[in-house]
């Protein structure tokens, strides 16, 4: 995520190092850097140009403490600005209502059917919430099987009229059904265009006319730079939607859409999609997007997302087994699969400070742990709880049955014992500094 954006950012303070001061032409150096990086990652002209001259005059306006060099000092003040060009605080989507109405507009493919089955899930499983989709696409019958695909993947009701091309009358139909059923949150999924037209925007205006939502969100395919900040505005001109959703975060994106749209169409952005599974989907924090931009990371995120796979009880069953030294292949499963939940391992290692630059050019294959999972499911139950066990011939079997080679069953024991050095150290409260001091850095399992 801006990988490329956050690297030219980077090299641009650079050009402050070694400064006693700031000045009128290190702060002109650093900030034609900027603008150009900027640029570079899609982001509109005009905010560019006044989101540079805004830290400049912010910059020259400084009285620098003796403590804090210039380069630090500009890297405190683009922060802030680009906290602010993205809204400066979360906004959060309107659910008082019973039933509150969330209206789901956007292009074709930019992700809205995905996103609607991602924000059901969000608020059943973080909001206590009882959400019922509705399919509003009448014209693509494969969006309405993905809704009803969707929905019984998340265990959330689907709303359907087979047969029918009326839209307005579908989410009429849904919300009456809903308060029917007693559920509290109601979202339609519209049909979109490959490009905006006329037929399109009636219809949509038509929906939020006859419903009258809580909430219009306009879910944007973050990949497409400017053409989503362009399309966007059409929309909130004919809509006035309340806030921006910005899907495929997680691809090769260059951060134009994040850093423009709301300038462009002043509403906030409320959510960010991360990746395809269903638990993939953020409220978005301006401040805390900045710092990954700038490669401090996001240590908050991810702390929270550890915090949603924590087991309070299970920790307590570890951490006695921990002193007791008994941790063994069951233990090491459960942690792979709690990591797994909390997202790809690109996603997680962005979010630790200074890790931005050095995953740049680095190749997360989260499919390893398939492979790691299909070693340990392919132990006994007898060698999962005695790894000792597993000698020669043992592990030639795993191998066989795992579709991996003795060279990979023998470095994911190594990695095991490792792990289980560290595990029963923090267990028992001792100073790990000696044990990490030991291990291999870089084996893969």
């Amino acid at each position: 995520m801006f990988e490329n954006l956050s690297e030219k950012l980077e090299r641009s303070f650079k050009l402050l190092k070694g400064q006693g001061k700031i000045t009128e032409i290190n702060v002109a150096e650093t900030l034609k850097e900027v603008r150009r990086a900027l640029l570079d990652a899609d982001v509109n002209f005009k905010i560019a140009k006044t989101f540079t001259e805004t830290v400049k005059e912010k910059a020259l306006g400084q009285d620098v403490l003796t403590a804090v060099k210039p380069q630090q000092m500009m890297v405190k003040i683009v922060h802030d600005e680009l906290t602010d060009l993205m809204g400066g605080v979360s906004t959060d989507i309107n659910i008082k209502a019973n039933p509150s109405i969330i209206l789901i507009a956007g292009l074709q493919g930019s992700g809205k059917t995905t996103f609607s089955g991602k924000l059901a899930n969000l608020l059943k499983t973080k909001r206590g919430k009882k959400p019922m989709l509705v399919a509003g696409d009448v014209y693509r019958p494969a969006a309405i099987n993905q809704l009803q695909v969707l929905g019984e993947q998340i265990g959330v009701p689907v709303f359907t009229q087979e047969g029918s091309k009326n839209p307005v009358q579908i989410a009429k139909d849904a919300i009456r059904d809903a308060k029917q059923k007693g559920c509290d949150v109601v979202i339609i999924d519209t049909a979109g265009r490959l490009a905006v037209d006329e037929e399109m925007m009636n219809e949509i205006s038509a929906v939020k006319k006859a419903v009258d939502p809580h909430e219009i969100l306009f879910v944007v395919d973050s990949m497409t730079g400017q053409d989503a900040v362009n399309t966007a505005k059409e929309f909130n001109d004919r809509l006035d939607f309340d806030g921006v959703v910005l899907t495929k975060l997680d691809g090769d994106t260059r951060g134009g859409a994040a850093l423009s749209i709301r300038s462009v169409v002043n509403k906030p952005i409320k959510f960010v999609g991360t990746g395809e599974k269903m638990d993939a989907l953020d409220v978005f924090h301006p401040s805390r997007m900045a710092d990954r931009i700038l490669g401090m990371g996001d240590i908050v995120s991810l702390v929270e997302r550890a915090q949603e796979q924590f087991d309070a009880e299970e920790a307590r069953k570890l951490q006695k087994k921990l002193q007791k030294n008994q941790f063994d292949f069951n233990d090491f499963l459960s942690q792979i699969q709690q990591i797994k939940k909390m997202g790809s391992l690109k996603d997680l290692a962005s979010m630790i400070p200074g890790m931005g630059k050095a995953i740049k050019d680095m190749d997360f294959d989260d499919d390893a742990f398939k492979g790691i999972e299909a070693i340990i499911f392919s132990m006994t139950p007898d060698e999962r709880a005695n790894p000792a066990i597993i000698n020669g011939s043992r592990r030639k079997r795993i191998a066989a049955g795992s579709g991996t080679s003795i060279q990979e069953v023998n470095r994911l024991l190594k990695q095991f014992e490792d792990t289980r050095k560290i595990m029963k150290m923090a267990g028992q409260g001792k100073n790990l500094t000696r044990a990490l001091a030991g291990m291999q850095p870089g084996r893969r399992p």
